[in-house]
């Protein structure tokens, strides 16, 4: 890293974003309160962090013209994995980028991703890699029943097919159009966490408390702070997600993905997001700093700031399956609750699976955090 990409980066510079969804929406009202101004990259009109940006290159993430523009702001990050990690190798060659488009590129990919995982010395469910008709053979008995994943732009459950013996492997693998695959053994889940880590370097680093997520149809529902198991096992947790950080030379918000396996709940990574996750959206509303503040402080070379959780929380994604035919949710059912913080993203159009906004319930436990969210989004309807 050269002399410029080590001074630190102060208001009211301008950072770019690949990316103008809901992350990139918070992450550019987090910059925006901070002092900075902010340049987005999102080939969509309409997109959710337009609204806050003071410049919005309304293109594609490949579109030349467009990338000559955010490669002059004084830093660029990104705020979701399938974009072009070329386009971020690129960038870096005139600005700071972080995370790097290496990183980026391994979050990509299921093979690379087990693979550092693997070489961070960390555990992964045992798997095999699925790219030919040959691979469908004897040696996957040991991997049943499994889950069959796309190695590439799979994401909430897109991409995903659950397979117990060869012949249904067989017939996924052809479903999912003969790519290449990575073929998971399915565990004894107790739960599934998450971690994130904010690294500067490895003298700089900092966690949040481990989230237990909760999914419904492949798409997180529920993130319960802290979680719910023993106070050694979330420290273990983080040592985990930290040496999977340091492994990748890792700059920025690193989210980290593990399962809680059998009796003797044993931690097992799962996959990395290199960027702000759903699971840490609470982080705005029950922690000192949110994990948006953190992913500006980290690009302009600013250690990470305390991630102390204030407050017992549930944060409750909010899909468009609660749209009405006419009209809108039930926000009531929300707003008069005391404690809670209601986010919307200000999407034009509400689908269903799609992530329209979140809320986060404050409460003395986690427990009564998570039964009053609970309570709260079947109100909405």
């Amino acid at each position: 890293m050269n002399s410029v990409n080590k001074a630190v980066i102060l208001p009211p510079a301008m950072l770019g974003i690949l990316g103008g969804g809901q992350l990139g929406r918070m992450f550019a009202m987090a910059a925006k309160r901070m002092g900075y101004r902010v340049m987005v990259l999102d080939p969509d009109a309409q997109a959710p962090a337009a609204a806050f940006a003071d410049v919005h290159l309304c293109a594609a993430y490949d579109d030349v013209a467009a990338l000559a523009a955010l490669s002059e702001c004084a830093a660029v990050t990104t705020e979701f994995e399938n974009v072009n990690a070329d386009s971020m190798l690129w960038l870096a060659q005139s600005t700071r980028v972080s995370p790097s488009g290496h990183s980026v590129a391994i979050a990509q990919d299921r093979e690379q991703e087990k693979a550092w995982i693997g070489k961070a010395g960390l555990p992964t469910a045992p798997y095999k890699v699925i790219a030919a008709a040959d691979d469908v053979c004897a040696d996957c008995e040991a991997l049943f029943p499994g889950i069959l994943k796309t190695a590439t732009l799979g994401y909430d459950g897109k991409g995903q097919v659950r397979v117990r013996n060869q012949a249904e492997l067989a017939q996924a693998w052809a479903d999912l159009g003969k790519v290449r695959c990575v073929l998971e053994k399915m565990l004894d889940l107790r739960s599934e966490i998450s971690v994130i880590v904010c690294r500067l370097n490895s003298a700089q680093m900092a966690c949040f408390a481990p989230a237990e997520n909760q999914h419904i149809d492949g798409i997180l529902a529920y993130s319960i702070v802290p979680a719910r198991l023993p106070e050694a096992l979330q420290q273990q947790a983080q040592q985990l997600a930290c040496r999977l950080a340091d492994a990748l030379d890792y700059v920025g918000v690193l989210a980290v993905e593990m399962f809680v396996v059998g009796e003797e709940m044993q931690l097992v990574v799962n996959e990395m997001a290199p960027r702000p996750h759903n699971s840490g959206h609470h982080t705005l509303d029950a922690c000192v700093t949110s994990q948006f503040d953190q992913q500006v402080r980290l690009m302009c070379g600013l250690p990470p700031a305390d991630t102390t959780l204030l407050s017992p929380c549930c944060m409750a994604n909010i899909l468009g399956d609660v749209w009405p035919a006419q009209g809108e949710p039930n926000w009531l059912a929300i707003l008069q609750q005391q404690a809670a913080h209601l986010h919307l993203y200000g999407k034009q159009e509400a689908r269903v699976g799609r992530k329209m906004g979140h809320f986060t319930q404050l409460a003395t436990s986690a427990d009564a955090a998570f039964d009053l969210a609970k309570a709260s989004h079947a109100a909405l309807k």
